[in-house]
C-alpha cells in the first residue's frame, strides 16, 4: 500500500516570494516593457535594447535580441558585447543571468535560473545564479538549468538537458548532457 502522507504541503508555500518593489517592476515589464520588445520590428535591435536597459538590463549595444525572446527579469540580466538571443529564447531568470561576449544562444532555448527546493514541504523558492560564459554556443532547442555555470568557448548540442556545470571548451550533448569531447582551438 503507498505511503498515505504527503510530502509537499502547497497551502505552506509563500504566496509573495518576491518584495513589493519587484512586483511593482514585473507588472511595468509585463504591461510596458515586455510588449514594446515583442511588438518591436525585427530590424529595430538598437530600440529593445533601449527598452531592456531602462528596465535594468546590462546589456551591450551591440547585442541582438530577436522580439520573439523572453526575458523574465531584466532587472537581473547581464549580456556581453555582440552577443545573441535567438527566435523563441525563453530567460526564465528568477536569478542573476550573465552572459559573456560574442555567444549565441539559438532558437528556442530555455534558460530556467530557478527552482524550488523539494526538501522541504513548503518548496521555498531558489533563485541562483547562473552563468553562461563568452564565446558560448547554445543549440536550438537546448534547456540549462538553474544555476549552470557554462564556459568560455563551449558549445552545448541542440536538445541538451544541461543541469551541471560545462568546462571552458568543452562540446556536450545529451539527456542528460555529457562531455562529447574538447572544441577544436582555431588555427592562426
Amino acid at each position: 500500500m503507498p505511503d498515505e502522507h504527503i510530502f509537499q504541503q502547497l497551502h505552506t508555500t509563500s504566496r509573495a516570494p518576491y518584495s513589493w518593489t519587484e512586483y511593482a517592476r514585473k507588472f511595468a515589464w509585463a504591461i510596458i516593457g515586455a510588449p514594446l520588445v515583442r511588438f518591436s520590428p525585427r530590424p529595430m535591435r538598437k530600440f529593445r535594447v533601449c527598452i531592456l536597459r531602462a528596465f535594468g538590463a546590462n546589456i551591450a549595444w551591440t547585442v541582438n535580441i530577436r522580439p520573439s525572446a523572453k526575458i523574465w527579469h531584466p532587472w537581473i540580466f547581464t549580456m556581453g558585447e555582440h552577443s545573441c538571443l535567438a527566435d523563441g529564447v525563453l530567460v526564465y531568470n528568477l536569478g542573476p543571468l550573465s552572459i559573456g561576449e560574442h555567444t549565441v544562444i539559438s532558437q528556442r532555448v530555455h534558460i530556467c535560473n530557478g527552482s524550488h527546493d523539494y526538501s522541504k514541504s513548503d518548496l521555498p523558492l531558489l533563485r541562483p545564479t547562473s552563468k553562461i560564459g563568452s564565446g558560448v554556443w547554445i543549440c536550438a532547442d537546448a534547456f540549462i538549468g538553474p544555476g549552470v555555470t557554462i564556459g568560455n568557448n563551449a558549445i552545448v548540442g541542440a536538445c541538451a538537458v544541461v543541469t551541471h556545470d560545462v568546462s571552458p571548451t568543452m562540446i556536450v550533448a545529451g539527456n542528460p548532457a555529457v562531455v562529447i569531447r574538447e572544441r577544436p582551438r582555431p588555427i592562426s
